[in-house]
């Protein structure tokens, strides 16, 4: 079983001035320790939770993993996930792209039908219906894929019109970035997972729930004649302490492997310090999770 780490809040500490050290020494560290993948989230403020708001400090995502970048050299790194409205998807395509070639092959697309309704219009993106949100999805993912291939030609959607789909140079990564769409939706996200992506993340909301989630992308699978288990299952474990809960979590890693999920996602703590925390990752959970699976 892989962890990988999602570092959602840069409010502790609480100087601005520490943001950037604080984040490149916890990426050193998961690195070091065997983290397989580094996410951030992709949003403009802050989720409203109640442990949080929109006036704590949030970066600009892949500006983030760009900087992630130049700090580590061996972890896969992607938005956990890009929000399919805000950005064009041609210029998403050549974003990812940038960061694969800076990372050396290292970038990977996570994407989502985005919902956050509150900042898309305070900055002005597009809200739309989540039935268009998720037709966007489906053009983007067609999109990149195109600008990942060998067809340098047009692309002609309902709501995106390119008049080239040059991407030069190319990712590194062979064939292309891989893809992992975020979510549960079981009537449009996991139909889309079965038809384009590589992985999915799908919400830790327990392991009869998770089990639930695969059987209907298993079924999404066989009627979109995709092999089901060349897609990645991969899990955002967000809901409990894992520290103070250290056997109950390994305890349900064990069921989800059994289900075929490969590889977890951890968050700091709430008021935790991301450094202190991934150390105390480290030391207590990866070496009880390598041996899972």
């Amino acid at each position: 079983m892989k962890l990988g780490l999602h570092y959602w809040k840069y409010s502790t500490p609480e100087d601005p001035a520490l943001i950037a050290p604080t984040l490149a020494r916890t990426a050193a560290v998961a690195e070091q320790a065997g983290v397989s993948r580094f996410t951030v989230m992709d949003h403009y403020f802050q989720m409203m939770t109640p442990h949080s708001t929109a006036e704590e400090p949030m970066l600009e995502g892949y500006t983030t993993l760009g900087y992630v970048a130049a700090v580590t050299a061996r972890m896969q790194l992607n938005l956990m996930v890009t929000g399919v409205m805000y950005r064009y998807p041609g210029l998403l395509a050549k974003i990812v792209t940038t960061l694969d070639v800076l990372s050396g092959g290292r970038a990977q697309l996570g994407i989502g039908a985005s919902w956050y309704e509150r900042e898309k219009r305070a900055l002005g993106v597009p809200v739309v219906p989540m039935g268009e949100r998720f037709e966007r999805l489906e053009e983007t993912l067609r999109i990149c894929l195109q600008m990942w291939s060998d067809d340098n030609g047009p692309f002609e959607g309902r709501y995106y019109q390119l008049a080239e789909t040059l991407c030069v140079p190319r990712p590194l990564r062979s064939p292309r970035p891989p893809i992992i769409i975020g979510g549960s939706g079981e009537k449009k996200t996991l139909r889309l997972v079965a038809k384009y992506a590589d992985a999915c993340n799908l919400f830790g909301t327990g392991v009869v729930e998770v089990a639930h989630k695969l059987d209907v992308l298993r079924a999404h699978c066989a009627a979109e004649g995709r092999d089901y288990e060349a897609i990645e299952k991969t899990v955002m474990c967000s809901r409990r302490p894992v520290l103070e809960e250290l056997d109950t979590f390994l305890a349900e890693a064990e069921q989800l492997a059994k289900l075929g999920v490969t590889e977890l996602q951890v968050v700091p703590e709430q008021g935790r310090n991301p450094v202190e925390f991934t150390e105390e990752i480290a030391e207590h959970l990866l070496p009880r999770l390598a041996q899972i699976g």
